[in-house]
């Protein structure tokens, strides 16, 4: 167990046996994980501060039923994730896309084609305002099953398995849904990038 995680477990058994004021230094290191995790469901800045608070109160609720299994900021993102979607059935909003069902059906040697990935864009491209929200509108705009994916893997930086875990998929449906974000987002952002990419390489190529 790593030194991280030794130490959330200390915290966590101090909370439990009645140190609560505790639980404030256990999520700070996630406060802006969890807002970023309800804001890919919401879409809505105000609506996802209500909801990140809701979810930390959740988490603090329930901390007792924390096994340990998983890490514990994959399991706080799978609450943050349910309270998203809550609220978003509440407001009756968009429905849950599920364009690439298809695709994900085929289990086995998917390859995506190679994309390069955002973060490498030049420092001096991404300072241009007009690129960074561009940017900011392209993940907005993204159909919810591909919003959650990006901001968990590529801006939170959840791996692979952690992924599947929150959202309670496959890995290879996070490998395929990532991939198809990458692709709405590389052709929403190639217009602005075509005279600022690295030779090199492209636009979103992070391995999967």
């Amino acid at each position: 167990m790593r030194m991280a995680e030794t130490n959330e477990a200390g915290l966590i058994a101090r909370i439990l046996g009645g140190e609560k004021e505790l639980f404030h230094e256990l999520i700070r290191p996630y406060e802006r994980m969890v807002y970023l995790t309800v804001f890919s469901i919401l879409k809505n800045e105000a609506d996802a501060e209500d909801g990140a608070q809701e979810a930390v109160i959740s988490a603090y609720r329930h901390l007792s039923s924390f096994r340990g299994d998983a890490k514990f900021s994959t399991w706080l993102t799978t609450i943050a994730i349910n309270e998203g979607r809550k609220r978003l059935r509440k407001a009756k909003s968009v429905a849950e896309d599920s364009i690439d069902e298809e695709v994900e059906g085929h289990e086995g040697d998917y390859s995506p084609a190679p994309l390069t990935d955002w973060r490498e864009v030049p420092l001096e491209a991404l300072e241009r305002k007009e690129l960074r929200e561009a940017l900011r509108g392209a993940v907005a705009e993204l159909p919810g099953i591909y919003r959650e994916i990006f901001i968990l893997r590529d801006l939170e930086e959840l791996n692979v398995e952690e992924t599947a875990q929150a959202l309670g998929i496959t890995a290879n449906v996070v490998k395929v849904r990532l991939h198809r974000a990458r692709i709405l987002l590389q052709k929403r952002l190639v217009p602005y990038l075509k005279t600022t990419a690295p030779a090199r390489r492209g636009f979103f190529g992070r391995a999967l």
